[in-house]
């Protein structure tokens, strides 16, 4: 059975979220934020749906333009 769009945006990881929140609160569509950002449209998408093979150096760039920031945690110390 195929999952609906809402229920793959559910799932999908919190960089995936974090994009699609923020891209919609500035007001950009997939098309116009690409364009902007350098990247294709279909990275957008895929990133967007929580794709888990991506390159990191452009997640980076969607994330910055966005204004946010990846950061690695050592979750070693949280336990």
């Amino acid at each position: 059975m195929r999952r609906t769009l809402e229920e793959i945006y559910e799932t999908s990881g919190p960089i995936a979220k974090y994009v699609r929140g923020r891209r919609k609160e500035l007001g950009y569509t997939q098309k116009i934020m690409a364009e902007r950002v350098g990247v294709g449209l279909r990275f957008v998408k895929e990133l967007e749906l929580g794709k888990k093979a991506l390159r990191l150096d452009k997640v980076n760039q969607v994330v910055e333009f966005l204004g946010g920031e990846i950061y690695i945690r050592d979750m070693r110390r949280d336990k």
